[in-house]
């Protein structure tokens, strides 16, 4: 069916339709179509639409009913396009009806929304007039958290906290060097209650004194009657999985006193969340499993936590859907945080669609959503480069009254970054501070990305830095290696390595992708004594390099003559499971025949064909044109036609381009051919001209004596 036979469908059923479903509908019309027709949506005015129609409808349409087999559409976008029947009843056979997904999407109602929502309408995108540029660059970037961003309780030192609180937190601060927490509150037994035992934990465990924590527990334990409770335990618990001590998150859950005060869901719950904090995923499932053992009833919070886990342990999200249903059958109520959790693994599959219809079914039942869900879905649309549903999102969520954060301006920079574009970044900054949200060091890096992505951009690039720092805030590893790269793609390597030395001295440790941009550098400026320099560096300090810094040392070490360098970094990286690939073979022939050495070129195909390397097009037109440098025809006809025989031919305006070259050479060497062989021909029927005789060495003066007979 055409796009404007769809179209037509599509406004024919607006009518009857609520807001929030005419929005979801316009989101999936609008990837629909921009899928299968990248123009046909570049400026999307379908909000104008919106805006004028009635949420009334002045007379009832009715819904059409959903003919197809795939669960994963709305029913008013299901078209039915004739079949064959036996495909049809293939399609039938392959559905399961076990499948909880399914099942959910089946069981579907179409219920329209309430009137006073009608009134949201996807706001008409700001920004329709810019110039979309491809992000090309592999460089690996930072990820940006969905979650919000909880506000950091920082307790000033200097604070005197009145009563038996301030005076354990003070010697919490002040520890003896080999001396433990419980060894100087001998004079506090039998002065501390459980209040304070608890007002104590939260301030340390705010403040970040894992160890002290963990001593004033153990103290709290061996007191008589024991100091210890729920809520001591849901406090502490967390805090060891964020420093990743699992196993004493495990030997304190084994020795909790077997009473009902501690058999609470808040204790269970703060366990498994600190188990999958530090990845002990496997113990995590233990320990719901002794919940369920011990016939402690689940709630929405622990619901949401095994969702988590099951995602991070990759779990798909049909069997986190499975789980979710299992634990609505046991009475767990539907909540915003099991919403996040679920769409969190919906959307790390790529499924969005379905993610906005499970969305849709649960604001119908009266869950709201949060900045979370919202994040989390704008960030998986923005990830996948389709930042207009991310804006469509971000207009959503401002119009039903959700505040963004800072995290949810991140994720709008974060893509525009990748598209390289500086100038919209600055405007969501502005609006950001409009709003009372200062910028972070996600905000700046992505500022400093967008601008370094660009060759003539690197001083905007220094400058937003520098404006970051003025800021007051503390760069990252991520910040210096978007600052790196971008000196490094407009030649600034001594500029590039000034940046790492002051980022040492700061004290920040760089990381695999600023050792890689930091080589990148070097390899554009040719200098291959700081290439090695930086790579001894990168190894004294215990980074083990990934493929993209393999490939830069070589292309680095074999494009400057540094062969025996060159093949070094193969035999190193080697070690370290990075065995050599098509393109490492291909770099290294670059090499050596821009380097005259020509000759090596078939070893190193043999070398390859030996490791079951198949050449590709780029082997292939390498030799062709490093033969045909050195106008060694033969053999260029020769791996030329080894390349039409492999199938390995390269694109048209490559292989255009090379067909040119090789036809003229063909050309002449037929006129050749083709005079030589007419020569023998003749030779051979005597249809040759006789010669001229030999002339004898007195012609000339033959010729003189004649004139001056003539003369006399």
């Amino acid at each position: 069916m055409s796009h404007k036979c769809k179209v037509t469908q599509f406004m024919k059923i607006l009518p009857g339709l609520g807001g929030e479903e005419l929005y979801r509908m316009a989101l999936m019309m609008h990837q629909t179509f921009s899928s299968s027709c990248p123009l046909f949506f570049r400026k999307p005015h379908f909000s104008k639409t919106l805006i004028r129609v009635s949420a009334t409808p002045s007379h009832p349409v009715p819904t059409p009913p959903s003919h197809s087999s795939s669960p994963i559409f709305l029913p008013f976008l299901q078209e039915q396009e004739p079949t064959p029947q036996h495909q049809v009843q293939q399609k039938e056979e392959d559905e399961d009806p076990n499948d909880p997904i399914l099942r959910f999407f089946k069981s579907r109602t179409s219920t329209q929304d309430p009137r006073f929502e009608s009134k949201l309408s996807l706001q008409k995108n700001r920004r329709t007039s810019w110039r979309l540029a491809s992000a090309t660059d592999p460089e690996s970037e930072a990820e940006f958290d969905v979650e919000e961003e909880k506000e950091q309780v920082v307790l000033d030192p200097s604070t005197s906290l009145q009563g038996v609180s301030g005076e354990i937190l003070h010697f919490a601060r002040n520890l003896p060097e080999n001396s433990t927490l419980g060894e100087v509150l001998g004079p506090y037994v039998g002065r501390v209650g459980e209040r304070e035992c608890v007002e104590v934990l939260d301030l340390m465990c705010k403040e970040g004194l894992v160890m002290g924590c963990l001593y004033f527990f153990e103290w709290m334990r061996l007191q008589e009657p024991s100091l210890v409770t729920a809520r001591a335990c849901s406090l502490l618990f967390p805090m060891l999985g964020t420093a990743g001590m699992g196993d004493e998150v495990m030997i304190l859950l084994r020795n909790l006193p077997k009473t009902r005060q501690f058999r609470d869901v808040r204790v269970y719950n703060a366990s498994i969340s600190s188990l999958s904090s530090c990845g002990r995923y496997d113990d995590a499932w233990k320990v719901y499993e002794e919940m369920e053992r011990n016939n402690i009833h689940p709630d929405h919070v622990t619901c949401s936590i095994m969702v988590t886990v099951m995602r991070k342990d990759g779990h798909s999200a049909k069997d986190a859907w499975e789980f979710f249903q299992r634990m609505n059958r046991k009475g767990v109520e539907w909540s915003s945080e099991v919403l996040g959790a679920l769409l969190k693994s919906f959307c790390d599959e790529g499924l969005k669609k379905e993610a906005l219809i499970i969305l849709s079914e649960m604001e119908k039942k009266g869950i709201s959503s949060n900045a979370i869900v919202y994040n989390t879905l704008m960030d998986a649309y923005s990830k996948s480069n389709h930042v207009e549903e991310a804006e469509g999102l971000f207009g959503e969520m401002k119009a039903k009254g959700v505040k963004p954060t800072s995290a949810t301006y991140n994720i709008l920079m974060d893509a525009y970054s990748r598209r390289m574009q500086p100038r919209i970044i600055e405007d969501l900054l502005l609006e950001m501070q409009e709003r009372g949200l200062e910028p972070n060091v996600k905000s700046y890096t992505c500022l400093i990305s967008a601008y370094g992505r660009q060759k003539k951009m690197s001083e905007m690039a220094a400058n937003a830095f520098l404006r970051m720092k003025k800021a007051g805030i503390r760069p990252t590893s991520h910040s210096y290696t978007d600052l790196i790269h971008a000196y490094s793609i407009s030649g600034w390597h001594e500029k590039a390595y000034s940046a790492f030395e002051n980022m040492k001295r700061e004290g920040i440790k760089p990381s695999i992708e600023t050792y890689t941009a930091l080589l990148d550098a070097f390899r554009r400026a040719g200098d291959t004594q700081i290439l090695g320099k930086i790579w001894k560096l990168m190894l004294s300090d215990k980074i083990e390099g990934t493929r993209v810094t393999f490939n830069i040392l070589l292309d680095g070490f074999a494009k400057q003559g540094h062969y025996m360098e060159a093949r070094d970094v193969v035999f190193e990286f080697g070690k370290i499971g990075f065995q050599p690939t098509v393109m490492t073979y291909n770099m290294l022939m670059n090499a050596y025949a821009r380097g005259g050495q020509h000759s090596r070129l078939p070893q190193l195909l043999k070398e390859m064909m030996s490791l079951n390397l198949n050449p590709d097009s780029i082997t292939y037109s390498t030799m062709i044109y490093a033969y045909v440098r050195v106008r060694d025809f033969k053999r260029a006809f020769f791996y030329h036609k080894q390349m039409v025989k492999s199938g390995q031919i390269p694109d048209s305006q490559s292989y255009q381009k090379l067909r040119s070259i090789l036809d003229v050479k063909a050309a002449t060497k037929n006129r050749r051919d083709k005079s030589a062989i007419l020569g023998i021909i003749n030779s051979n029927m005597g249809l040759l001209k006789p010669k001229k005789g030999k002339k004898d060495e007195f012609w000339k003066n033959k010729k003189k004596q004649k004139r001056i007979c003539s003369f006399a």
